[in-house]
């Protein structure tokens, strides 16, 4: 029992490493480390200021604009699935799902405003208005790549508390920038209008439309018939007095038949213009793009936040794979084992 307790070690060597061992080995590496971190923070800083001082053009780090605009889009009589129910009366519907394609009853106008800034149809118009494919020098795959360009710089969001859906695009140029926003929103409206969505404004436009016709028409009946009174008052015994009698009655009955239409149209254009008055459009501008006189990025300030720190914590990292380093040249045992040797 004696000879067993004595061949035991007294003390077993702790690997533990202490703080103050730590704390020691950034002491005597702190001018290593204020060193780096001084040079990434002169170095941050110099690009930065070159940045600036190079034209937009030419700068690697730009200042960016961002404009934005805003639309209302009102899903109050498309709740409860009301975009399936256009799409089927359309006819839509039953293609889609002969299809395979489901309409999903929580669809929406503001989640297809949404869907349509990514179609390519839509991306294709904005990339041929602008040449975005000679601007951003695009010589590869031209429609794919200009189409993905577009993606990244163009921001389509809807917020669903306040019914609010915004655009913006994001360029070095802030009046081209503010341009591609509001052709984005003109696009768009254009597209709600000839999808029929807002059933006031197709139907006051077809009221339009009726009224400058019939209008048309009782002009035209009303020149008719002073044409024909005008040649029975000039005519002599060659005039067949009883068919112009009988013209002019029938111009008459239908003067009044067409100033009857008229009145009608009239008073259901003047209702519609109060009913449409007490409603919220579907799709409605509140307010285009202005050229931004304020950049939108980069931050310079946050940049050089998080080189410093960085180099802060690389130079940190660092010096204890140097200590690390020498700790190991410094011990025969370990220098023996990394060697092969025992």
């Amino acid at each position: 029992m004696n000879d067993i307790t004595k061949e035991l070690p007294k003390e077993i060597p702790s690997n533990k490493i202490s703080f103050i061992d730590l704390f020691a080995v950034l002491l005597q590496w702190k001018l290593l480390i204020i060193g780096i971190t001084l040079a990434a923070i002169i170095g941050v800083v110099v690009v930065c200021v070159i940045s600036l001082i190079l034209p937009s053009e030419k700068s690697f780090m730009p200042n960016e604009y961002t404009p934005h605009a805003y639309m209302l889009i009102n899903d109050a009589s498309s709740s409860g699935g009301g975009l399936s129910s256009m799409l089927n009366s359309s006819g839509l519907g039953g293609l889609a799902s002969m299809a395979g394609v489901s309409l999903p009853s929580g669809s929406t106008y503001s989640k297809l405003a949404v869907y349509l800034t990514g179609m390519n149809l839509f991306l294709d118009a904005v990339v041929d208005e602008f040449d975005l494919i000679t601007r951003y020098k695009i010589k590869k795959f031209p429609r794919a790549e200009s189409r993905k360009v577009l993606k990244k710089k163009l921001i389509a969001e809807f917020d669903s508390e306040s019914g609010v859906f915004s655009i913006g695009f994001t360029d070095i140029d802030p009046t081209f920038a503010q341009s591609v926003v509001n052709f984005s929103v003109e696009y768009l409206e254009k597209r709600f209008d000839e999808m029929g969505i807002d059933k006031n404004k197709r139907e006051k436009e077809n009221l339009e439309v009726n009224i400058k016709n019939t209008f048309q028409e009782i002009q035209n009946l009303e020149q008719e018939a002073r044409k024909l009174e005008q040649s029975v008052s000039r005519g002599g015994l060659s005039i067949d007095i009883p068919s112009i009698t009988i013209e002019i009655s029938r111009i008459i009955l239908e003067l009044e038949a067409q100033k009857e239409v008229y009145s009608q149209l009239k008073v259901q254009y003047e209702l519609l213009k109060v009913s449409m008055a007490s409603e919220m459009p579907v799709f409605q501008v509140l307010e285009l793009a202005e050229i931004p006189d304020q950049k939108s990025g980069p931050s310079r300030g946050m940049l050089c936040i998080i080189v410093t720190f960085a180099a802060g914590f690389f130079s940190v990292f660092l010096v204890f794979m140097i200590d690390a380093v020498l700790s190991i040249r410094n011990d025969p045992d370990a220098m023996s084992r990394l060697k092969g040797r025992r």
